[in-house]
C-alpha cells in the first residue's frame, strides 16, 4: 500500500470547491446527539446544506431519512463524508466512484490510502483528515468572517 503525503490531500483549493457543493451524504452519521457526526450532521443542515445521513442501523436522524448505503440514496450526491474506520473506506470509495460522487471527504483520523486511491482512480477528488464542519467555519463561516485564513487580517486600517 503507498504511502499518504496527507498534505497532497489538504488543498485549500479542493476544499473551497468541495465546500461549495450542496448534497453531502454523512456516512456513519449518528442519532446520539454527542456524537462528532450528528454534531457536523446538524451544523452542516443549519448552514444550508442538503445532509444525506448513511448508516445501516438508523432510520432517521435529525428528522432526515437515513440510508443504508449510498446506493439507495435518491438522486446525486456531491460530497461523500466519512465517519467511518478506514479499513470501510476502500468499499465506501467505490460505492462513491459508482453513484458519481465528485468529492470523497475524510473526516479527522480517517486516513487511507487504498481509498484515496480508488476515489482518485474513479475521477473523484479527495480530502483526507479534515473535519468538513471546521473547513467551512474557516472558508465560510464565522472565523472567515473574523478573518481567518482569507488573507484579510491586517495590522493596519483601510483607507476610505
Amino acid at each position: 500500500m503507498e504511502e499518504l503525503n496527507l498534505e497532497d490531500w489538504q488543498d485549500p483549493t479542493v476544499i473551497r470547491a468541495a465546500l461549495a457543493r450542496k448534497r453531502i451524504a454523512v456516512v456513519g452519521m449518528s442519532s446520539k446527539e454527542l456524537r462528532a457526526s450528528y454534531f457536523v450532521g446538524f451544523y452542516l443542515l443549519r448552514n444550508g446544506y442538503d445532509v444525506v445521513p448513511v448508516n445501516p442501523r438508523e432510520t432517521e436522524i435529525l428528522g432526515l431519512t437515513c440510508y443504508p448505503n449510498l446506493s439507495e440514496i435518491p438522486g446525486s450526491v456531491d460530497v461523500v463524508d466519512v465517519f467511518r474506520d478506514p479499513g470501510a473506506v476502500p468499499e465506501i470509495a467505490e460505492e462513491a466512484v459508482a453513484i458519481g460522487a465528485d468529492f470523497l471527504w475524510l473526516q479527522f483520523g480517517v486516513i487511507s490510502p487504498e481509498g484515496v486511491s480508488v476515489a482518485t482512480n474513479g475521477g473523484m477528488q479527495s480530502i483526507v483528515d479534515r473535519c468538513i464542519k471546521i473547513e467551512h467555519a474557516r472558508y465560510l463561516g464565522r472565523m472567515h468572517w473574523l478573518g481567518f485564513n482569507t488573507q484579510q487580517i491586517k495590522a493596519t486600517r483601510d483607507q476610505a
